[in-house]
C-alpha cells in the first residue's frame, strides 16, 4: 500500500519525560514543527524522587506518520521512554470533564437532562436555578456522546481534562529497561 493510500490511525503515546522547564515546549514544537496534531494532551508528574512526568498525548497520521512521531520523540533529550499504548496490547483510557448546561428554569429540561446524566453516571458538583454543572468520567467517546445529548438542552461550557491512559498488567512506564 502507498503512503498516500494508508489508513488514519489513532494512538495514545504515554512519554516519560525529566520535570523541567522546556520540556512540553520541545514535545509541542516537535508535532507543530511538523505538522503533526496533537488531538489530547494530559502532562503531571509522576516521579517525585527522580523529578519524571509523564505526557500522554493522543494523535492521529498514518502508521508511518505514527512511526515518525514515536521515533522523533525518542531522541529529544528530557525523554527516558516512549510507550504507543496502541500498539502495545490492552490499555486503559479515561478522560474527565466538567460539563455546564443552562436550562433557562425550563422545567422539563432540567430533568432531562438529570435523566441523561444518571445513564452516563455523571455527578452534578454545581447547581443553580438555571444550571448544573455535570462531573463525567469514561472514555472519549462516552464524554463526546453525553455532550451530544446535552446540546439541545443548553449546553453552555465544557472543560475536559485530555485523555489520561496506561498498559493494562505488570509492566509501567515508571519500570525503566
Amino acid at each position: 500500500m502507498s503512503p498516500a493510500n494508508q489508513p488514519i490511525e489513532r494512538h495514545t503515546i504515554a512519554v516519560l519525560v525529566d520535570n523541567e522547564p522546556g520540556v512540553l515546549a520541545r514535545v509541542i514544537g516537535l508535532f507543530s514543527g511538523r505538522g503533526y496534531n496533537i488531538e489530547s494532551l494530559t502532562v503531571a508528574e509522576v516521579d517525585i524522587e527522580h523529578r519524571r512526568s509523564r505526557i500522554t498525548l493522543v494523535t492521529s497520521g498514518t502508521r508511518m506518520i505514527v512511526e515518525q512521531i514515536k521515533a522523533q520523540l525518542a531522541r529529544l533529550v528530557p525523554v527516558h521512554k516512549v510507550s504507543d499504548l496502541t500498539d502495545e496490547g490492552p490499555a486503559v483510557e479515561r478522560e474527565l470533564a466538567l460539563i455546564k448546561v443552562t436550562t433557562n428554569a425550563n422545567r422539563e429540561d432540567r430533568i432531562e437532562s438529570l435523566r441523561i446524566a444518571d445513564i452516563f453516571r455523571a455527578r452534578v458538583v454545581d447547581s443553580t436555578t438555571n444550571s448544573f454543572t455535570f462531573e463525567v468520567t469514561g472514555s472519549s467517546g462516552k464524554l463526546d456522546a453525553f455532550i451530544g445529548l446535552m446540546r439541545p438542552l443548553g449546553l453552555a461550557d465544557i472543560s475536559r481534562t485530555g485523555v489520561a491512559a496506561m498498559a493494562r498488567g505488570r509492566e509501567g512506564l515508571l519500570h525503566l529497561d
